[in-house]
């Protein structure tokens, strides 16, 4: 479904950069940028009104602009985690807080995504 923004058509997902302040969208936009030049199978789409970015079907990044701040969010997706005692698992999340009027840490960023694709690979390969 698309919406009108400033008189032009957009998906939701793009909505989404659009209806922020200048600054902030500049950074998210930066900021998927980054993420999507980490490795070609990373995908973006909507998921709970926000961008997320999966790979190889497994969450590994979102962005949310909450109260004025962007917080980047890193995720262990729980389906590459080990099963315990039959236990129900939920994705281990951490985020970043990034000020859009501060330089972005590129290179911390690239080396967390660096890091979860590594983990899922490695749980691929022993599957």
């Amino acid at each position: 479904m698309a919406d009108k923004v400033n008189g032009r058509t957009t998906v939701p997902l793009e909505h989404y950069y659009d209806k922020q302040n200048e600054e902030t969208k500049a950074c998210l936009l930066a900021l998927k940028s980054i993420i999507m030049s980490v490795g070609s199978q990373i995908v973006h789409f909507r998921k709970y009104q926000i961008p997320f970015f999966i790979y190889k079907n497994f969450s590994i990044s979102f962005l949310w602009v909450n109260k004025k701040k962007i917080l980047l969010g890193f995720v262990v997706d729980k389906k590459a985690m080990p099963q315990e005692n039959m236990k129900r698992l939920k994705d281990r999340i951490s985020t970043l807080e990034i000020n859009p009027l501060e330089d972005i840490p590129i290179e911390r960023i690239k080396n967390e995504l660096r890091n979860l694709i590594e983990c899922y690979d490695s749980f691929l390969d022993k599957s």
